[in-house]
């Protein structure tokens, strides 16, 4: 019986492994070191780099990249912008796309196996009812916060294992949802050059211009489509 609770305990190892990566990423200071300010100065060494050895950086890039997401860092933007600068647009957004994919599902299966077992003993009637209705369009659901620009990602990622949301639906949901803004943000990186050679900034809030927000506001409309057709059905047959 002594075994018992820890066994209950060892399910927040994941979930609290991570959460040290990202207090010891600011710990470290590397948060300095994950900017447009750093890829500027650094440059010149990181395209040798990349040109001299490409499998392995690119290889370099994607675990570091996992191991952001994974901790939940907030240094998404900046690493999909330098995913183009050095690796060009479509290898760039492939190689941040995979990887986001892969990062993201890391903190959701902490999160699962840590705190989904709250809420599905302790949530009561009413969450339970929740629960239920959001892993049966979990599909959809993921997909509309992964298109709509102003859901924060790790906290998707942390809400979707809390409400014990089916793996497989969520890695795909993610990878398809995540791709429009990941082109728009490494299309913008694979022009960063110019803009060091000018002095200028890129503009970070590109997605929020009508003419790419709204083709993105239309396609998370279309994921959510079919919850309300489902939810209308089940009113008129009630």
């Amino acid at each position: 019986m002594a075994g018992v609770p820890n066994k209950g305990w060892t399910r927040f190892l994941p979930l609290g492994l991570l959460l040290a990566g990202l207090a010891a990423f600011f710990a470290l200071g590397l948060q300095h070191e994950v900017t447009l300010a750093a890829l500027k100065a650094h440059r010149a060494s990181l395209n040798a780099y990349v040109q001299a050895h490409p499998v392995e950086a690119a290889a370099l890039f994607a675990a570091a990249y996992v191991g952001i997401v994974a901790c939940s860092i907030p240094a998404g933007t900046p690493m999909t912008l330098a995913a183009g600068f050095l690796f060009g647009i479509w290898e760039g957004a492939a190689l941040v796309v995979v990887s986001a994919t892969v990062g993201a599902t890391a903190i959701f299966l902490a999160a699962k196996t840590a705190l989904a077992p709250f809420l599905a003993t302790r949530g009561g009637a009413t969450a339970r009812k929740m629960e239920h209705g959001i892993r049966r369009n979990a599909l959809f659901y993921v997909l509309f916060t992964r298109l709509v620009p102003v859901f924060p990602f790790f906290l998707v990622n942390i809400a979707a294992g809390l409400l014990g949301v089916a793996t497989r639906t969520y890695v795909l949901a993610t990878f398809l949802g995540i791709i429009p803004g990941t082109l728009v943000y490494a299309g913008l990186g694979s022009g960063l050059g110019k803009l060091f050679d000018e002095g200028a900034e890129p503009d970070l809030r590109l997605i929020f211009r009508p003419e790419i927000l709204y083709p993105l506001l239309g396609l998370a409309a279309l994921a959510i489509l079919p919850v309300i057709w489902r939810s209308v059905r089940q009113r008129r047959a009630a």
